[in-house]
């Protein structure tokens, strides 16, 4: 029998800090996401390609960024890495605008990749604007500049602005306006747009997040180099991991991705991603690196997954929707969450949907019996529905051999791949 879990520690949560930005009339138009190191902080912490990477995953595959922003843009923080196009943007164009850090130099490298993303449809923002800075080399390919209010003279931000005022195209944003002195003045120079703590503070949005195993995501990329992708191959290896495949079934919700159906399987989701997208949330979920779940964590929720897919196949269902519904049901039984939270963002069919919801359906008694049978204190299926006790014993034990032999595979893998560095090292 799989071991009572409890809730989640701090480790296995995700933080976002959003902060508005208002137009003229007061109306909020768009977000700042943010990184945040924990519910309570008030700044951020990092802003390295690790928290952009970070902020990125859980904006679009832990939230939902319908859940994040509402339906509105999102302005992103972005170091030169995703800038120059080392690390990927996996996502469309109309769903963020990019903001070029004043930290970053703006050289031929930046300068041609930033003007490479402009071509490609993505909008630009200019953060912290100084003139005389190598960021004036973006001007023409911007859209949004933002300006400090909190740190600069009132000269210098006049400066600013009629400087800005020679480029028609562009609109500018008032950014860390502290006092309704400093509102005022950014009112008076006919700024577009405002930002800052006397309209209103950052609020953190908090999930819990089950991380995929870097080792499952190194394979997956293995799996993803190939001229030719075997499908089965990969379909296979993202279903190894809960929190892979969580994270998958989300980002399919995208609006990017255009997708006029349901998903009821792993398969589903990786087609509906096609390879390229998946080849880029796989990258980024490397350079995010949060937490790993525990191996015993992960080991009961492959179990169930897996009995739930054998059970299925027996009665004669297809046991992939069995096995992401085992899937969704675990995860939302481990962190104590309510399963229409799990499900949020998850584009299921009806049929699916309704057997997690309601336990309706056959599929639903599948997942009912499953889920009392592996965790301690559930009331059994009644015995309408409940499985033949032997049979279901059998197949728990199938799943049990099951999961035992994959993570086997994965920490076999793991200790080869750390003897051959050590090999190489001397």
């Amino acid at each position: 029998m799989s071991r009572e879990t409890g809730g989640p520690d701090d480790d296995h949560v995700v933080h976002v800090g959003r902060q508005p930005i208002y137009d003229r009339e007061g109306a909020v138009i768009a977000h700042e996401l943010l990184f945040r190191a924990g519910a309570t902080a008030s700044t951020a912490s990092r802003r390295d390609a690790h928290a952009t990477a970070r902020v990125l995953v859980a904006a679009f595959t832990e939230f939902g960024l319908d859940e994040v922003c509402g339906g509105l843009v999102c302005f992103i923080n972005l170091t030169r890495d995703f800038l120059t196009g080392h690390l990927p943007l996996p996502f469309d164009c109309s769903q963020a605008v990019l903001e070029v850090l004043e930290t970053t130099d703006v050289d031929e490298e930046v300068l041609a990749g930033v003007t490479a993303l402009a071509e490609q449809g993505y909008t630009i923002a200019l953060d912290d604007f100084v003139f005389g800075s190598s960021h004036e080399r973006l001007l023409e390919v911007a859209t949004y500049v933002k300006i400090d209010m909190l740190d600069a003279d009132e000269a210098t931000i006049r400066a600013a602005v009629l400087n800005c005022r020679l480029h028609p195209h562009l609109q500018l944003i008032a950014e860390r306006l502290e006092t309704p002195e400093a509102l005022d003045l950014a009112m008076s120079l006919g700024f577009e747009f405002f930002q800052g703590h006397v309209l209103g503070r950052p609020h953190v949005s908090s999930a819990v997040a089950l991380a995929p195993s870097r080792l499952t995501r190194l394979r997956v990329m293995a799996a993803l180099s190939v001229e030719d992708v075997d499908v089965d191959e990969l379909v296979g290896l993202v279903a190894q991991d809960a929190g892979l495949s969580m994270r998958l079934l989300r980002a399919t919700n995208a609006a990017s991705f255009g997708l006029n159906r349901t998903v009821s399987s792993i398969r589903d989701a990786v087609v509906a991603l096609g390879l390229t997208r998946l080849r880029q949330w796989v990258t980024l979920m490397l350079v995010a690196d949060l937490t790993e779940a525990d191996p015993e964590q992960l080991s009961d929720l492959l179990i169930r997954a897996r009995c739930c897919q054998l059970l299925a196949e027996s009665a004669g269902l297809p046991g992939e929707p069995a096995y992401i519904g085992g899937l969704l049901s675990a995860v939302a039984d481990l962190f104590g969450e309510p399963t229409g939270r799990v499900l949020s963002g998850v584009p299921l069919d009806a049929t699916l949907s309704d057997a997690l919801m309601t336990g309706g359906g056959p599929l639903g008694e599948v997942l009912t019996a499953v889920r009392a049978y592996t965790t301690p204190g559930v009331e059994p299926a009644p015995p309408a529905t409940a499985a033949d006790p032997a049979a279901l014993a059998q197949l728990y034990l199938t799943a049990v051999r099951w999961t035992n032999a994959t993570l086997s595979e994965l920490s076999g893998e793991l200790g080869q791949a750390a003897r051959d560095r050590v090999t190489q090292d001397h």
